[in-house]
Formats: structure tokens, sequence, C-alpha cells
């Protein structure tokens, strides 16, 4: 498989969006990435899963999964071996990081397109030049 044929499978996926994070191409769901091509250069396709999802990948296709470096890694991010994939396993995997994604929006009320990405929460005004313990005084707290 290829990078192409990674974007061509991944945007398949009912509402998926191209997008892009640091410079690489991403696959997003509801405005939330669920797989990415970060590592294109090294022959890689990335997968956003769960440590527990990643482990049961890894385990059965040791040769096509293996997981992203450091932090990332260690949270599910997934690489793919993209040379060593075949259409159905990459199908499958991209459903799977694609389905979690949506599972968790439906979780958090995050709606599927673009949108969503322009919702945000408001920012909490700054208190201004009041220390800690005027702003608690004026709120009734005792002070320490």
């Amino acid at each position: 498989m290829t990078a192409a044929d990674f974007r061509r499978i991944a945007l398949s996926l009912e509402g998926a969006e191209e997008g892009a994070h640091m410079g690489a191409a991403d696959f997003r769901a509801g405005g939330r990435i669920f797989a990415t091509l970060a590592a294109e250069k090294m022959g890689y396709g990335n997968l956003m899963l769960t440590p527990e999802i990643q482990a049961t990948f890894v385990a059965e296709q040791p040769g096509v999964f293996l997981p992203v470096a450091g932090g990332w890694g260690k949270g599910g991010a997934t690489h793919v071996v993209l040379a060593a994939a075949n259409e159905d396993l990459l199908l499958g995997a991209l459903h799977t990081a694609w389905k979690l994604r949506v599972e968790m929006n439906q979780k958090t009320g995050r709606k599927a397109g673009a949108a969503s990405r322009l919702q945000t929460k408001p920012k909490p005004k700054p208190a201004g030049n009041r220390s800690p313990r005027a702003q608690n005084r004026d709120l009734g707290h005792p002070s320490f």
C-alpha cells in the first residue's frame, strides 16, 4: 500500500475530511484527527487508537503495526508500515481509528463536519491586577 492508498481509504469513511497538522496530511471526523500521514517519508501512516487496541494490533501483526515513539505511542498512536499492509488490513485499521474518533466525538457532544472546528468555549475573563487572596475575599472565601 502507498500513502495515496491510505489517503483514498481514509477519505472513503463517512464524514472524513483531509486537513493538515504541522505540515502533514491528517484525516478528521468531526474536526478531530483519527489518522495522519505525518511519517509518510518513513513509509508509515499513523492511526489514533487506544493503548489496548494498539496492543492487540501490534501483537497480531507486528510486521505491520508498531507504536509511535514516546508519549504519543504510549497513548495509542500507532504506525502502519504501508508497504507491509494490504487493502483489507488498512481498511479495517483505518475504520477502527475512525470509529473510535466518532464514538469519542459523540461522548463529548462534538458534531460531524467542518463547522465543529469553529465552535469554541468562551475564555474566562482575566481577574485583572488583584491578588488571588483579594479575589477570594471578594467571593467570601477565607484568606489563609
